[in-house]
């Protein structure tokens, strides 16, 4: 089972940027402890960060064959990412929707995801927690689906 991990705008600022908000751990350790939960469950991982919405689009395009799932950090194209939304509803396989943070319980301008339509389900608020909970979450998903 290929996944696929896509970290949009500014998530490699992660551990820097807004850390009251974010924490401080990095994309890269981020990456590290998925890259541990795949090797436990047998799947291979692929991660790509971008602050282009374009690369990211193109990153599922050339996946659209090849990965199972995908787990996507849209960030700041959460409320304005029309191509990104999209993309990913074009996709034959299951998109969750992944945040660091609560953004619900941000500024207003932040509480509607423009993404969250076109996904299977989104997962927020648990800072880094929210990435690997929805690894799991997504290998389940597919493997039940397979079962089908």
């Amino acid at each position: 089972m290929n996944i696929l991990v896509l970290h949009g705008p500014n998530l490699n600022l992660f551990g820097r940027r807004e850390p009251h908000i974010y924490g401080t751990t990095t994309l890269a350790e981020i990456n590290e402890r998925l890259g541990a939960i795949a090797r436990e469950l047998d799947v291979t991982l692929e991660t790509f960060q971008s602050n282009h919405e374009g690369a990211l689009i193109d990153k599922l395009h050339e996946r659209i064959d090849s990965a199972q799932g995908a787990l996507v950090n849209p960030a700041g194209l959460t409320q304005h990412g029309v191509p990104l939304h999209d993309a990913i509803k074009a996709m034959p396989f299951p998109v969750l929707e992944i945040h660091m943070s609560n953004i619900a319980a941000r500024e207003a301008w932040r509480a509607h995801s423009i993404i969250s339509p076109a996904v299977k389900a989104t997962i927020q608020g648990l800072g880094w927690r929210s990435y690997t909970f929805g690894l799991r979450a997504l290998v389940d998903l597919v493997r039940d689906n397979r079962q089908a």
